[in-house]
């Protein structure tokens, strides 16, 4: 096999030595225990090693063994280990060894296989405790694992295009198969209790003509209990080199999976491959198949026979060239699956746990709760995203025109970026960043104000520059600092920044801006590696509104913000968000993805504050945004640095800034939390890059929202800029007061779907 174990520990092992340590096999008749070492066939920095054990141990006396030959391989082991298991039944013998950090890597639910053994699930709630991170094989076992652990991350099959879509090219018949005739339905993969025997009996019944071929082991279930037909072929095991020889020369490949315990969290790898080898898919109806995979032309999920050989009379067609460019749409699907990303996103989250040997810190799960609603209910309006937006636009129409509303949010928790939670230590973080509120508007301010009590906040942030914390934005104090200039007040200050500018003609990027108003020096200082780390591009290649909005100041005055109101929640954003949601008419779905959910919900109208190139299923390609991550430690001292925020401008330091909370909860704690802030390419949406080609990008999502009935696009995401929070709130309360008016001008009706929708579509 080579599957997803393999691909994964072929790409740890470019930065790493990887040891993969296989189940027990018998040893030869007389021998004792042993190891069998060895180098892993074609994949460099890979060591196999495979125990074999005397024939007839108890199970007891089989793990003693085992810990006794797992110590004595370790010993030879150099440098810090991490455990990454696949099983938990490997765990009774290496639960004691040293590991900087565990990693459950979970690909089924193991306790639903047939002969599973009875102390499994025992063992995976003991190393779900263990486990540092969690990452699982679809959405539907991260669903089954998320609220068993604080940091589990859905990892679904990913594929190596360049292997499978040798296949696409035309390609031998294997000697095997070459004998057997057309059209050809094909299925490689164990054929265990997972596969429908009756359904694939079925269809060889109603469709002789179509020549089933089963390609894979028979395991668990009796060869007796095979289907057997002149139009079923099994072929047994193949390598996976062979796999794109036997895939290249069927018409159509199915998956007819059954619908029971052992597939209800199953995510085929085998999809993406049947794709990429150009072949369209026939599936029985597992859930992340038809999550995933359904709304491509090339996919059909047929639950009986009798719909099985419909679809596959469809996906015919296809290969006759009757269902255009399908193929065009599938190779998009694919695009952001590869392996290389699937690794590399892992080895994001288990450099947090391991770095610097901190563990991150991982949020209590389940103290807010996941509310629920009934499929039965009718809902006036639908709103997608618990954050500002959704939440402030649900509290209005709640409270002022008595609609029911439902809410959901991929997300276990309301509140959106700005949550927060006591971590195991008691200290109050912001799980996603510092999150610094700060308004001019009274009203927004008075709106808030409903929902929580505020203490007094200035936000100061240092930037470390020459070994130094100087204030920023500039301000005299860093001129003295850096430069020891002597400035004694704003006119010598603004003569001295005037004696460093550089004009610059047409000030059209970042760059321009910044080399205007204060010169060169101060521009690589404080701006340059910053932005580079911060966009992943430099200011010369990024529009000027980027630090046109950061100031430069003559005076002393070190507060990062000059607002009217410099407030924090006094209990932090999460409780006030659920106050404002505490009300009978307002329902929440959490954890939940619009996507999956869309067509179930009855809602008059929806509010969707997601990304909007999502919601029209990216169809002129994905807007660019810079993810963050948080690699957030609990520090054994009452203070770690002299403010809430350091920034970290130099380009050898690969994280951005760190922020402290205490500074900005008030709270008083022996201990504080602290937040390393990495900005990555990959991850949630957090930042629109400014460039002019992506505006052009959104515009056409934008032309396409103000022609789409029934849906209020609002928030960040949906109209592709950053807002400040306060911005967000008055945003969110502009558009109520529009639907306020829309519903007014229909006789003070609710206002319903379809004509009243554009009355009702944010001015954007």
């Amino acid at each position: 096999m080579f599957q997803r174990p393999q691909h994964l520990m072929s790409r740890f092992a470019k930065s790493m030595p990887v040891v993969i340590w296989e189940e027990p096999v018998h040893s030869a008749a007389g021998e004792g225990p042993s190891l069998d070492v060895r180098p892993a066939k074609g994949m460099p920095n890979v060591t196999v090693v495979t125990p074999h054990l005397p024939e007839g141990l108890e199970v007891g006396a089989e793990r003693t063994v085992l810990k006794g030959l797992l110590d004595q391989f370790s010993a030879t082991l150099s440098g810090r280990l991490i455990r990454w298991y696949y099983t938990p039944m490997m765990l009774p013998f290496s639960r004691h060894l040293d590991a900087v950090a565990t990693v459950y890597d979970c690909m089924d639910e193991l306790s639903a296989f047939r002969f599973a053994p009875t102390e499994l699930l025992d063992l995976e709630r003991e190393l779900l405790e263990a486990a540092d991170v969690v990452f699982t094989g679809g959405y539907s076992l991260y669903e089954a694992k998320k609220k068993r652990h604080g940091n589990v991350h859905p990892f679904p099959s990913s594929v190596d295009r360049a292997h499978f879509g040798a296949a696409r090219a035309g390609i031998a018949d294997p000697s095997d198969q070459s004998g057997i005739g057309r059209p050809r339905f094909g299925f490689y993969g164990v054929i265990d209790e997972r596969i429908d025997l009756e359904l694939l009996d079925r269809v060889a019944e109603m469709r002789p003509d179509w020549q089933l071929v089963m390609v894979g082991p028979v395991v668990k279930i009796s060869e007796d209990d095979l289907p057997r037909r002149d139009n079923i072929h099994y072929l047994g095991g193949k390598s996976y080199d062979e796999l794109p020889t036997y895939l290249g020369n069927w018409d159509v490949a199915m998956m007819p999976f059954a619908i029971n315990e052992a597939t209800r969290f199953i995510s085929p790898t085998k999809t993406p491959e049947y794709l990429a080898a150009g072949k369209p898919v026939v599936s029985t109806p597992i859930k992340d198949v038809k999550r995933h995979y359904e709304k491509l032309s090339g996919v059909m999920i047929a639950g009986t026979a009798e719909q099985f050989v419909e679809a596959g009379e469809r996906a015919l067609g296809l290969t006759r060239g009757e269902g255009g460019d399908w193929l065009a749409e599938v190779d998009l699907a694919l695009a952001d699956m590869s392996w290389d990303t699937t690794q590399a996103r892992m080895a994001a989250l288990v450099a947090e746990v391991t770095e610097q040997g901190q563990k991150i810190e991982r949020p209590a799960f389940g103290q807010h709760g996941a509310y629920t609603h009934s499929k039965n209910k009718k809902y006036d309006y639908l709103i997608v995203g618990c954050g500002f937006a959704g939440s402030v636009l649900a509290e209005r129409l709640a409270t002022q025109h008595g609609a029911r509303v439902l809410m959901i949010d991929k997300r276990d928790h309301v509140a959106g970026n700005a949550y927060d939670e006591y971590n195991e230590n008691g200290i109050l973080y912001h799980k996603y960043g510092p999150h610094i509120f700060h308004a001019n508007s009274d009203e927004i301010v008075s709106y808030l104000s409903q929902f929580t009590q505020w203490r007094p906040y200035e936000h100061r942030v240092l930037a470390n520059v020459r070994d130094q914390l100087v204030p920023i934005p500039i301000n005299r104090t860093t001129l003295n600092k850096l430069f020891d200039a002597g400035l004694k007040n704003d006119e010598e200050a603004a003569a001295f920044l005037a004696s460093r500018s550089e004009p610059v003609a047409e000030i059209r990027t970042s760059e321009d801006v910044v080399i205007n108003a204060v010169g060169r020096e101060l521009y690589e200082l404080f701006f340059q590696g910053y932005t580079r780390k911060q966009w992943g591009l430099d200011p010369s290649e990024l529009d000027k509104q980027v630090t046109s909005r950061i100031p430069t100041r003559t005076n002393t005055d070190d507060r990062y913000f000059t607002d009217t109101h410099q407030i924090m929640p006094l209990h932090g954003y999460t409780k006030m968000f659920e106050k404002m949601l505490d009300h009978p008419l307002i329902d929440k779905q959490l954890g939940t993805d619009f996507r999956d959910v869309r067509n179930d919900i009855d809602a008059a109208h929806i509010i969707y504050t997601g990304p909007i190139d999502e919601y029209f299923d990216w169809r002129f390609g994905k807007l660019p945004y810079r993810s963050l991550r948080f690699v957030h430690s609990t520090i054994d001292k009452e203070q770690f640095q002299p403010v809430a925020v350091v920034n970290y401008p130099d380009t050898e330091t690969p994280y951005t800034r760190i922020s402290e909370y205490k500074h900005m909860t008030g709270q008083e704690h022996a201990r504080t939390t602290i937040t390393l802030e990495y900005p990555s390419a990959e991850g949630d949406p957090y930042y629109p890059i400014p460039r002019p080609e992506n505006q052009l990008l959104f515009k056409k999502y934008e032309a396409l929202a103000d022609s789409t009935s029934g849906v209020t696009f609002v928030g960040r995401l949906a109209t592709y800029r950053y807002y400040n929070m306060d911005q967000i709130v008055g945003q969110a309360l502009a558009t109520f007061r529009r639907m306020d008016e829309a519903r007014a001008r229909f006789s003070g009706k609710p206002a319903a779907a379809g004509a009243t929708s554009r009355e009702l579509r944010l001015a954007i």
